[in-house]
């Protein structure tokens, strides 16, 4: 399948590991292996906070483009597009904690969904910007063709190349009692 060679094509842009290097050390150097890092990594959870975070952008941006689109709810749909880009900090500060923690396969894939999602992010902010509500959906709808883009390597990132999988296993008390069998159906 294209899409599936493309993802793992990402794996192969050597082009972006020099600043995907240079950003994971930084952001290793800002905050260190204490507390902070894994506050933002999610150890507390047991696992990251960043795709838990993503649904807050996601949700939103997709929900404007419905309400706008399918409703003409163009006011509302506005405050949804603020809504997404309120919270794209937040989610861009803990993929970064989790960004600096992986290989250099993984940063390559990690650096494409960063670019990615703020080409996104900066399509949904010039949707804003818009006096035309006809210019304003256009960059809505780019922004979202862009953000499934950025979703699908952020998917290759932790589905396929499994980062942040099973990171802090002395965090997370073993299941006391075996799973029911799965009956096949």
């Amino acid at each position: 399948m294209v899409v599936r060679r493309a993802l793992h094509a990402a794996e192969s842009v050597r082009a972006v590991d020099a600043p995907a290097g240079a950003i994971a050390r930084a952001v290793r150097r800002v905050l260190g292996r204490g507390k902070a890092d894994r506050l933002l990594r999610g150890a507390w959870l047991g696992h990251p906070v960043h795709p838990l975070l993503v649904t807050v952008p996601i949700g939103a941006w997709v929900c404007s483009a419905v309400l706008d689109l399918g409703f003409g709810q163009r006011a509302a749909a506005r405050r949804l597009v603020a809504i997404g880009l309120a919270a794209t900090p937040p989610t861009v500060l803990v993929g970064l904690a989790d960004f600096s923690h992986l290989d250099v396969t993984q940063r390559r894939v990690g650096i494409l969904h960063a670019v990615t999602n703020t080409l996104a992010a900066s399509c949904f902010l010039a949707s804003t910007r818009c006096r035309s509500d006809r210019s304003a959906r256009a960059w809505g709808l780019v922004g979202l063709v862009v953000l499934s883009t950025g979703g699908a390597l952020g998917g290759h990132l932790s589905y396929a190349q499994g980062a942040g999988v099973h990171r802090w296993p002395e965090d997370t008390p073993a299941p006391t009692v075996d799973p029911a069998p799965v009956e096949p159906v």
